[in-house]
């Protein structure tokens, strides 16, 4: 069993960090998505849902409720758990403000927050992928391109952004996740 898992996840890279995570596959749903409701994350120690702002879940769980929220379409439980991230100047935190901004249809904001999380961290090369994606959707394929450039360069290469992007770029479906 061990061996075949090892062999999916080698023959299938490009899912590598899908919707931000760091692992090669999609967020497995949680009571996050499945039982709590109106942003709340599932405190796992408490046994209920909890309001994110409620301080008692660190970082890396929120950001896990963001990415779980985000890859389930639910950009607003996204943002409320978002405003609830403790370092707002994150490039985790400021990506997918971005993201869920572009995907709730303000792709201006969107692309000021991947600035953004592009100045806090250069290599950030899912900030990179969103925003080269969303300029595949308004058509600067050029633009795009420096992001993927930048992607490489950074090497990234074989990575769920890198390929994403470069996806984008060669038949202009972009990714909601």
């Amino acid at each position: 069993m061990i061996r075949y898992l090892i062999v999916a996840a080698c023959l299938t890279p490009g899912l590598a960090f899908a919707a931000g995570g760091g692992s090669s596959a999609p967020p497995t749903p949680t009571e996050t998505t499945k039982t709590c409701s109106n942003g709340q994350v599932w405190d796992s120690g408490k046994g209920a849902c909890v309001n994110p702002q409620s301080g008692g879940l660190d970082a890396d769980t929120l950001y896990g409720a963001v990415r779980e929220f985000a890859y389930a379409g639910q950009y607003e439980n996204a943002q409320k758990v978002l405003a609830a991230m403790p370092d707002q100047t994150d490039d985790r935190v400021l990506t997918y403000w971005g993201f869920t901004e572009r995907k709730l249809g303000d792709v201006p904001s969107g692309m000021a927050y991947y600035a953004k999380a592009l100045e806090a961290n250069p290599d950030n090369s899912l900030a990179r992928s969103y925003m080269g994606q969303a300029l595949v959707e308004q058509g600067k394929l050029v633009e795009a391109r420096v992001q993927l450039n930048a992607i490489r360069a950074s090497g990234d290469t074989g990575t769920w952004p890198e390929e994403a992007l470069a996806r984008a770029l060669s038949t202009g479906a972009t990714y909601s996740y």
